[in-house]
């Protein structure tokens, strides 16, 4: 348990970090709007609940892929190829954003030389 906290405290000061920055305010941004249309979208046409769309989408963008929903109509099929593919892209951004703030020191953001 002490391990899962001191690692969402990393994510927590990669965030932070990272929040000055207006690319990785769009990241975000983005990311969420992709997490919401996702769940409306499978909401509204397959008819699961707003949990179990959330979820989905949620897993589908994070590459888990659990298997124990999947799409039964064939446009939700051809929506989640196109889905994971912009998705899977933007989650990936925005990890890196994170990571890179976590990285870099305070005098390598400055531009200053140790």
């Amino acid at each position: 348990m002490i391990s899962f906290g001191l690692t969402v405290a990393r994510l927590l000061k990669g965030v932070a970090r990272s929040w000055a920055n207006p690319d990785f305010k769009a990241t975000l941004f983005l990311a969420c709007i992709i997490l919401l249309s996702g769940a409306s979208f499978y909401h509204s046409v397959e008819g699961w609940s707003w949990v179990d769309s959330f979820y989905f989408s949620v897993m589908t963008a994070a590459t888990i892929g659990f298997g124990d929903l999947s799409p039964t109509v064939p446009i939700s099929r051809i929506f989640t190829i196109f889905y994971a593919i912009i998705s899977i892209g933007v989650f990936v951004a925005l990890i890196t954003h994170i990571a890179t703030s976590l990285i870099k020191t305070p005098s390598a953001k400055s531009g200053k030389n140790n």
